[in-house]
């Protein structure tokens, strides 16, 4: 039986969260190895719906273990008003469910303090960022000054990590012109918050070891999607760490054979939130019909997200980038109606006709889709759960995306709820 990372294929928002808590029912452990409380997954089973951040999508499963790896940025006081969030919902949330790696790096305030205050003096060239302080911990965690979960049982070295940590810091606040931070300021609240959260701190790589030699299903559960990776995505537009499957090994303390099937989430258009390139995007009212039919609104930031047809060539490319296997397909029924569907197979840059998206930001800005227009349907693809509901024009829509990006579609979702999906293929027993 394979493990199965779960990766987003576009620029985040596809839907990993259904297929992630779809997926789950059919593994003993899920794992979030990258990203922090920036993500939003959105979940909805049995008419009730629940919003997750930073929890891995399968905390709402009973008797599964959820687990927030080490390649995860943590913020303490996120983390606790999430898990309050959704006791309240009657889930069942303990460090006997939950566990978080004991050196995750944690996300504090003088870090979303800078986010915003780099962010506003970027004026016009904003990257989109969502202020959540996301970007400088992991900066921190790179320069080797960051605070991390097991800090927090030792008063002295924890004292002395501020300390550090702020010389540093304030130097920045000062010279963007917003206010500097005191020791206190983030002392007194760390220690307030410690009791509630230190007890979900253990030895991540240890317990997946573990359950790993006793033959337990593991579910990687990845963050944003392949086109904001740092490396591989539309630099600078992108986040601050690595989405692709690559990192569910390094983001859990796992080595790379611990994964055994990448499946790829996308949805059967393309959306983006924040600024970036966007080849496909729509300005016109199809654009519009798309967003509202989607309801696509940031679930963390409530930002409009900006729509457009299917790019085949930046999910081919995500592909390639990612080591996916096959395709997760979400959203199917937001295009039923549509007398003709677009779907872009190549780029025109300077006359010239690319298969890929280039790594140069100026040069991703200028590119122009080329578009080839499909048939659309009439009848409804929405709750379908079977290759045999849908309509013929549905089919071939499907089937000629799996040639244009060179992959199968493993599953097919077609509405938020959790059991309207047809499944082509099980990931967990390729």
């Amino acid at each position: 039986m394979a493990n199965v990372a779960v990766v987003g294929a576009q620029w985040g928002d596809e839907g990993k969260g259904k297929i992630v808590d779809w997926l789950s029912s059919r593994a003993d452990v899920v794992v979030r190895f990258q990203g922090g409380h920036n993500a939003g997954h959105t979940l909805v089973i049995n008419g009730v719906t629940y919003k997750l951040s930073l929890l891995p999508s399968g905390v709402v499963r009973p008797n599964k273990l959820s687990i927030i790896g080490n390649g995860v940025v943590f913020d303490p006081w996120a983390f606790i008003r999430e898990v309050t969030a959704i006791k309240s919902q009657g889930v069942d949330v303990s460090p006997a469910t939950l566990q978080v790696a004991e050196n995750v790096p944690l996300i504090l305030p003088v870090h979303s303090a800078l986010d915003k205050a780099r962010e506003e003096a970027r004026g016009a060239g904003k990257i989109g960022t969502t202020g959540r302080g996301i970007g400088p911990a992991y900066e921190d965690k790179v320069a080797r000054r960051a605070i991390r979960l097991c800090d927090l049982g030792d008063e002295a070295v924890l004292k002395e990590k501020v300390d550090a940590l702020l010389a540093h810091h304030n130097l920045l606040l000062r010279g963007l012109g917003a206010a500097e931070m005191k020791p206190a300021d983030l002392l007194d609240p760390l220690r307030e918050i410690t009791p509630q959260v230190l007890p979900y701190a253990s030895v991540v790589w240890k317990t997946l070891d573990e359950l790993r030699r006793a033959g337990k299903r593991i579910l990687f559960e990845g963050a944003q999607g392949s086109m904001l990776d740092i490396d591989h995505g539309t630099y600078p537009y992108v986040t601050s760490s690595n989405t692709v499957a690559g990192n569910a090994a390094a983001g859990s303390g796992m080595g790379p054979r611990a994964v055994g099937y990448v499946l790829g989430i996308c949805k059967a258009y393309t959306t983006r939130v924040g600024s970036g390139p966007f080849p496909t995007e729509l300005f016109d009212d199809i654009g519009e019909l798309i967003g509202q039919r989607g309801k696509e609104f940031g679930v963390v930031t409530g930002r409009k997200r900006r729509c457009g047809w299917f790019d085949a060539v930046m999910v081919r490319q995500a592909i390639k980038t990612g080591g996916i296997d096959g395709i997760a397909m979400t959203k199917l029924d937001v295009l039923d109606g549509f007398d003709e569907i677009k779907v872009c197979v190549g780029y025109r840059l300077d006359g010239q006709e690319l298969d890929y998206l280039p790594a140069n930001a100026a040069a991703q800005a200028r590119v122009e889709p080329i578009y080839e227009t499909f048939e659309g349907w009439k009848d409804s693809t929405q709750g379908a759960r079977s290759w045999a509901e849908l309509p013929a024009q549905a089919v071939k829509y499907v089937r000629h995306v799996e040639e244009l990006i060179q992959a199968p579609v493993a599953l097919l979702s077609t509405s938020p709820e959790r059991d309207d999906t047809i499944l082509m293929n099980d990931p967990f027993q390729d």
